[in-house]
């Protein structure tokens, strides 16, 4: 993966300093983040596997107690998501916004509405074949 990346890095540098008619018009913009942090406790091994989980959370439900062995990154489509976390005050996000988990931390995830679903999408990067969530005791 690191090799095709950087193999792909080189032809973008040669493609970009070649003269082309193209050059002549403006760069394209890169799009702006939606959310943007710097995390620790990613994995650092010469593999790594990126899920990524669309989750529709009924109203009033949560998730069990759990931790995870990795950061993950919440983005809520739709509704609110309330994140409660051991030793730490309850988060609660709207729909656009997004924040990253920290790992090894006790937590619980709540749709508190009585009436409307939640929606997020949820971005894991791990070792390969590490469980999304330990259940915490």
């Amino acid at each position: 993966m690191r090799n095709a990346m950087s193999v792909g890095l080189a032809l973008v540098a040669v493609f970009l300093s070649l003269p082309s008619c193209a050059q002549a018009q403006s760069a394209p913009t890169p799009p702006s983040p939606v959310f943007r942090e710097v995390v620790q406790g990613m994995p650092k091994g010469e593999r790594q596997e990126v899920r990524v989980f669309a989750v529709t959370v009924k109203p009033g439900d949560k998730t069990p107690f759990h931790s995870h062995r990795f950061p993950v990154t919440v983005y809520v489509l739709e509704g609110v998501f309330t994140l409660e976390m051991e030793g730490r005050a309850p988060v609660t996000l709207k729909a656009g916004e997004a924040m990253v988990e920290p790992p090894q931390v006790k937590m619980t995830g709540y749709n508190r509405s009585s009436t409307e679903p939640m929606r997020v999408v949820i971005f894991y990067v791990s070792d390969p074949d590490t469980p999304f969530l330990d259940v915490a005791r």
